[in-house]
């Protein structure tokens, strides 16, 4: 497959297109950048849900103990997401035999 690209130059910066042939080369790019960035935020969302519950108990406030548990229960229901779905995508390259990630 030819494929002819050109450089751009925008205020003295010379800029190349980046080179995906397609759709899913794209997808298998982005995929492992997108696990990494939901691990840290799942981390720290974790990290302050727990601390506002703690804040909550110390100062026998209800609402910051339920905003906290809140946090922590959205956390743990993205992990299940992100952790369901890198299995999922696991499963279709052993099945297909695409390497995806």
């Amino acid at each position: 497959m030819n494929h002819a690209y050109a450089a751009v130059t925008i205020d003295k910066n010379t800029y190349a297109p980046a080179l995906f042939d397609s759709l899913g080369s794209l997808v298998s790019v982005l995929l492992p950048n997108i696990y990494i960035l939901a691990g840290i935020l799942l981390f720290f969302l974790l990290i302050g849900g727990g601390l506002a519950v703690i804040a909550g108990g110390q100062e026998s406030d209800p609402r910051k103990t339920g905003q906290g548990a809140s946090a922590v229960t959205s956390a743990l229901i993205g992990f299940l997401i992100i952790f369901t779905s890198y299995w999922i995508i696991q499963i279709v390259e052993a099945i297909t035999g695409f390497k995806i990630l």
